[in-house]
């Protein structure tokens, strides 16, 4: 119960979407505003904090009614609810952030459709109370965000040698271009990736991984614990815990009763064995006395005739 109430808790959500589950390093999913609004800090920065305000409003919001939701309609269900808040955020930013928004374009409308919404609601909000269901939209948004910020700004300072539309490169700092263009995106993108995949190899030497929940196998794809924080995280060891398992299986599977009763099944097979087998030998023998006792009936009953024609 205690290890349920920790994975749950506001703090742990929070830390998965930033850290363990990072959507853009770690899951990458949401790929497509990625790459395509992050060609400065600002771009992804309310790119980022749209999508948080629809997961963490969208989240709350499935979870209060995932008792009502029937399971055979809940997708069409999920998307007219973030369909809501994403008309509610783009009217919120044509009023108040109107650079911001005529920048990110039709991406804003494309939240509706976005993996990393869609994902979390149907793996934890349809399944999960409703204030850690906000706080795992509130983490995953922060860690979307956050990706994205820094995606931007590396495209940006080296495109342009700026971030946040402040000066930094000297002026005698010529800009790579190709770094504002599409490819710079996955050169980037491809970078951060390696650096935040150096330094959980370095924590993991350095014994400094997280530590795995009670019972956990890795198996994320059947795994009934909605909540985990290892979800899709640190696959490493699965081998050495599937043997674990089925070691653990096998020794629940032929318990005390069951070797009891085999070993009593074997000994009566065993006891039956010799006398059925003395049957089979002595079978053929007793056939041959029968055989005998029949032709010498036949012998008699020939002679008897005999004597009585003469």
């Amino acid at each position: 119960m205690s290890e349920k109430k920790k994975t749950d808790s506001p703090l742990e959500r929070l830390g998965n979407g930033l850290f363990k589950e990072n959507p853009t390093f770690v899951l990458a999913l949401g790929m497509c505003p990625t790459l395509a609004v992050t060609t400065s800090a600002m771009n992804g920065l309310g790119m980022g904090l749209s999508t948080t305000a629809v997961l963490m409003m969208s989240n709350l919001m499935i979870s209060l009614l995932r008792k009502v939701i029937p399971s055979r309609v809940r997708i069409p269900a999920f998307i007219v609810i973030i369909a809501t808040f994403v008309t509610v955020v783009q009217f919120l930013m044509q009023a108040y952030l109107p650079g911001v928004n005529s920048a990110l374009g039709i991406y804003i409308p494309l939240i509706v459709v976005n993996c990393i919404i869609l994902g979390r609601a149907e793996a934890y909000a349809y399944m999960n109370p409703p204030i850690p269901s906000f706080f795992d939209g509130l983490g995953m948004g922060l860690g979307f965000s956050l990706a994205l910020t820094c995606i931007g700004a590396v495209r940006e300072l080296l495109g342009a040698g700026k971030v946040f539309d402040h000066q930094v490169m000297p002026g005698s700092y010529v800009p790579i271009n190709i770094f504002i263009l599409a490819p710079g995106a996955f050169f980037v993108l491809a970078a951060l990736t390696a650096l935040q995949n150096y330094i959980r190899i370095r924590q993991k030497k350095a014994g400094k991984e997280p530590k795995k929940p009670a019972g956990c196998v890795e198996d994320c794809q059947n795994c009934a614990e909605s909540g985990c924080g290892m979800r899709f995280y640190d696959a490493e060891g699965k081998k050495d815990a599937i043997k674990k398992t089925n070691k653990k299986a096998m020794a629940e599977a032929v318990s005390e009763p069951p070797k009891k009763a085999l070993a009593e099944a074997l000994s009566e097979t065993q006891k039956k064995a010799p006398a059925e087998n003395g049957i089979k030998e002595n079978a053929p023998a007793a056939n041959e006395v029968k055989e005998k006792e029949d032709s010498e009936k036949k012998a008699e009953e020939e002679n008897k005739k005999g004597g009585e024609e003469k």
